[in-house]
């Protein structure tokens, strides 16, 4: 893995939030990744307060549910892939968001067990970990844009407000996988949150743990986030420069949503 880790192009603007740790881990091929990533994760704990460590998928007990194995021991079983490499980079850029998708699995697993269907607070909590973005908003009116289906309002007409009024982080890991060869269709689930664009991580963390939490209740798997093709976004696709770009409602969907 530690090859195909150097072969990343960390000045995508996606990657950009996880540059700098991303590059100087995968750097040396011959370096132990679990070893890399839990001496960088050293202050960091789980939702139990427990050392956070990443460990070989070997760790995790085959009679053990892998969210409640990490809630358990601290121990983040990380197999020698690209989907869990950057499933451990957005642990060490969003651990307050991570503790609390976490426990939110570990408990619904204790009270539902493994076996039954995951349920809406489940469904929503794997749904986001594996595929969301944080859309950053200060305008409304964007927000509206995004949630209406209004691609023209959000990508056109409002394309000047891009990184100074809005702006978009990744947060799944699987979508950042999809983002090391990235396509038109690549589309992720949005979650609106009204903070400053030019936001820190660690302010988004906060903010977006604490939305999450207080949105507990009101999950209901995907019908909970907005969809967005992140392709469309300025500057994150040349082609996007041309408005005809947008036309595409294979990929564009107009929005037929009765929430």
């Amino acid at each position: 893995m530690n090859k195909a880790w150097r072969g990343i192009d960390w000045s995508q603007p996606w990657f950009q939030p996880f540059a700098a740790v991303g590059a100087t881990i995968g750097a040396d091929p011959h370096v132990d990744l679990h070893a890399s990533l839990s001496q960088t994760a050293a202050d960091l704990r789980n939702a139990r307060g427990l050392p956070l460590r990443f460990v070989s998928q070997e760790n995790l007990p085959a009679d053990t549910a892998y969210e409640s194995h990490i809630y358990a021991t601290g121990e983040v079983p990380t197999r020698d892939n690209l989907h869990d490499a950057f499933n451990a980079l957005v642990w060490l850029h969003f651990p307050e968001t991570k503790q609390w998708l976490n426990r939110l699995q570990a408990e619904e697993l204790s009270r539902a067990g493994v076996a039954s269907e995951r349920g809406r607070a489940r469904d929503a909590a794997t749904l986001f970990d594996e595929n969301a973005v944080v859309f950053l908003y200060e305008d409304d009116a964007l927000a509206a844009a995004l949630r209406d289906f209004q691609w023209q309002a959000l990508f056109v007409a409002g394309r000047d407000a891009w990184s100074k009024r809005c702006a978009v982080v990744p947060f799944g890991h699987a979508l950042l996988e999809k983002l090391v060869a990235p396509y038109k269709a690549v589309t992720a689930h949005a979650w609106p949150l009204r903070l400053a664009a030019d936001s820190s991580l660690d302010e988004i963390d906060h903010a977006l743990a604490a939305s999450l939490r207080e949105a507990r209740d009101t999950l209901r798997g995907g019908r909970s986030f907005a969809p967005l093709p992140v392709m469309g976004i300025p500057g994150w696709c040349e082609d996007n420069a041309d408005p005809a770009f947008y036309a595409d409602h294979s990929v564009f969907r107009p929005g037929r949503r009765s929430q």
